[in-house]
């Protein structure tokens, strides 16, 4: 049965530059430096985005390769997922069509940005499927209850095949931090009405109540999904140093919340 990594670092994500946080990585070098810190403080996966020579979000299929093959090389023990996200740069036709020809192993998928219209679905089902028959690994993101409830009801109306899937809950927005955010056991129960289905499911959370949320989910049995994508906080409210500080923390956190269900 497929399954996520237990820690996985999100160490630069879309939208974030070095003028938020000088350690943020943006070159493939500090991308590859932060994956070697991140596994060496306690992450045993990473969320990889790229960036063009002016700093911007890309889904590049040369440059995605190029990334990947020196994560091979560099942590070969790294579960390496790529993004799809559009960002407000592509359509859902152009990221289903550069997934499709970069075939990664592992990549992270919203499903508000496949089916942004009804009419989206013909081809998002297509997209689905063929990730299934290829091998490609999908981590479908959800960002509230009603997305859960969504894609609940899009697996059993089989627009999306399978009877176990890999899940990432968001809490919060990168606008309002953690702010109004909703709780994690509302997405649970949505997860809980899909019947005969399994999940794998993993949190990722904005703000500075990151390593909080993250803890909880551990405690619920999911995984989590840590850094400066989501937040550059740690508990305290101090900056945290780098990416590999928020892991080291999150990964301490996950291990004490664990061990209080023991």
């Amino acid at each position: 049965m497929r399954c996520l990594p237990r820690l996985m670092v999100a160490p630069n994500g879309a939208r974030r530059s070095q003028s938020d946080h000088p350690a943020l990585p943006v070159t493939d070098a500090e991308i590859l430096a932060t994956a070697i810190s991140c596994q060496e403080a306690g992450a045993d996966g990473i969320h990889v985005h790229i960036r063009d020579v002016e700093g911007r979000h890309e889904l590049d299929t040369g440059h995605y390769r190029a990334v990947l093959d020196q994560l091979c090389d560099t942590v070969p023990d790294m579960y390496v997922q790529v993004t799809s996200e559009a960002a407000g740069r592509y359509s859902g036709a152009e990221q289903r069509t550069i997934m499709q020809v970069l075939q990664p192993a592992y990549v992270s998928v919203a499903l508000r940005e496949m089916v942004r219209e009804p009419q989206d679905w013909a081809q998002a089902q297509e997209f689905y499927e063929w990730a299934t028959s290829s091998g490609v690994e999908i981590q479908h993101i959800l960002y509230s209850p009603e997305d859960v409830q969504w894609f609940v009801r899009a697996i059993h109306e089989q627009r999306i095949p399978g009877t176990h899937h890999l899940i990432l809950l968001v809490q919060g927005t990168y606008a309002h931090g953690s702010q109004g955010r909703a709780y994690l056991e509302d997405y649970l129960t949505e997860l809980g009405k899909a019947d005969g289905m399994s999940f794998d499911w993993m949190l990722c959370a904005f703000g500075q109540q990151e390593t909080e949320s993250l803890a909880r989910a551990a405690q619920l049995g999911g995984k989590a999904r840590v850094g400066f994508e989501n937040s550059l906080w740690n508990m305290d409210g101090t900056l945290a140093k780098n990416n590999a500080e928020r892991v080291r923390e999150v990964d301490t956190a996950i291990k004490r919340a664990v061990q209080k269900t023991i």
